[in-house]
This record gives structure tokens, sequence and C-alpha cells, in this order.
């Protein structure tokens, strides 16, 4: 099986502020990919890049062999390579209802759109619940499931998760935790960025450890490695 995402020597930042120093990456050849690392390093800022919405200042990102550096990232949700950024950014005032339509939107999702929509609400039935409430009156939890949602209407090849249990309180990251086993037991592949190690190492086969803008530790099946080796690997010691 070969890699359904190729990030080759990328170099990315912000103004005069470089980044991500000629990173590396694949997903797609031993199943899901969890990224971890220390805030400020570059995870997010590589999500971006793959996704579109930051254009890189060299190196190449291939999407299921072709490549997608400096594509819009209208035409890159139309190949399938679906992004969940930070923060639940939603449009407050629409209805559950009117996102998971939204999330459909495009020509690739939109022969599925009745399948996924019922696949949605097998993995959160509380959407079901609150079909017709608007997003403004949900909860940071709840917020959070319209968001992933959503990305599963657009029926995602390889589906992007940055920090998805941020800040959510622990009865609901556990649910949400849930959920994402269940999209993955589904089928799409993942991309996840996530602090909790524990539940990286049971959601991915594949780790990558990312450190001032570069991939500083490559975990691949088969590599035994304990909580505590990856943690020591975290904070240096």
């Amino acid at each position: 099986m070969s890699a359904l995402l190729e990030v080759s020597d990328l170099t990315a930042g912000y103004g005069q502020v470089t980044v991500l120093h000629r990173l590396s990456m694949a997903a797609g050849e031993f199943g899901n990919v969890g990224l971890f690392g220390p805030n400020g390093h570059g995870k997010t800022t590589l999500l971006r890049a793959i996704s579109g919405l930051l254009r890189p200042n060299s190196g190449t990102i291939r999407f299921d062999g072709e490549p997608i550096t400096g594509l819009s990232p209208r035409a890159i949700v139309a190949r399938g390579l679906i992004h969940v950024p930070q923060g639940n950014r939603l449009f407050p005032d629409l209805t559950i209802a009117d996102c998971l339509a939204l999330g459909a939107y495009s020509a690739h999702a939109r022969p599925h759109e009745e399948a996924n929509r019922e696949k949605v609400l097998s993995i959160f039935p509380k959407l079901r619940e609150r079909w017709r409430q608007r997003v403004r009156t949900l909860s940071g939890g709840e917020r959070q499931m319209v968001s992933i949602g959503t990305a599963l209407m657009s029926h995602p090849r390889l589906l992007i998760l940055d920090e998805p249990t941020l800040g959510l309180a622990p009865k609901i990251k556990d649910e949400l935790c849930a959920a994402v086993l269940a999209i993955s037991k589904g089928g799409v592949p993942l991309i996840v960025v996530e602090q909790d190690v524990e539940f990286l190492l049971e959601l991915s086969q594949h780790l990558y450890l990312v450190n001032h803008g570069e991939v500083a530790t490559e975990i691949r099946p088969g590599q035994t490695m304990d909580h505590a080796e990856i943690m020591s690997m975290y904070f240096g010691h």
C-alpha cells in the first residue's frame, strides 16, 4: 500500500518567520497517523499547509500521487482531503441541519449526502436530538461534534483533525474520542494532532513527534514504544 499523502522537504511560515524546516512525512500507508509534540513547534502550520490555508515557501505535497502544493482549499476539499481546524469555526446562526448540508456542497460529496448524514447521526446521536438548534446555543463539545460531522459530510478520503478534544470536560472528551475511533473503524483514514498520548497510541499505527518544525522521531507499526518512552521524547528527558 502506498502513501495517500506525501509531504516532502516542506518549508513554511508566516512573514519572515520560518516554522517548518524541510519537514517530510507520509499518511495512509500504515493506517492512522498521530502527530504530537510541544505547542508552537509546527503541527498546526503543517496542517494548514497541507489543506491549502498556507502557501509553503518550498517543498512538495502530493495527495493520491498528484501534486496539490499551492492549490486552493476548495480544490483540495474537492479531492477529498478534509481538515477540521482547532476552535469550532462554524457559522453561529446556522442550525446543525444547515451545517451538515453545507458540508456536502462539493460535487465529490453530493451523491453521498444521505448516506453520510445517517453515518454522522449514528456516530453523534446528540446532533439528531438538536437537529434544528443553532450552533451558537450549543456547548463546546457539541460544536466540535458538528465540526467533525460537517467534515464527514464532505465524504473524506483522508480526514485531518487538529486537537479535537482540546478544552473539553473529561466526560465529553471520552465521548469524542470514542466517536473518532468509530470514524476510523468505518474506513476513513485519519491524521490527528492530539496532546493525549494515550489516545494517540490507541488510535494511530504511525506516529510523528514534531519538534522545532522538524520530524524529530517517527514511530512506525511494529516498533515497540510505550507511553513512558513517548512522554520522555515529548519532554526531552
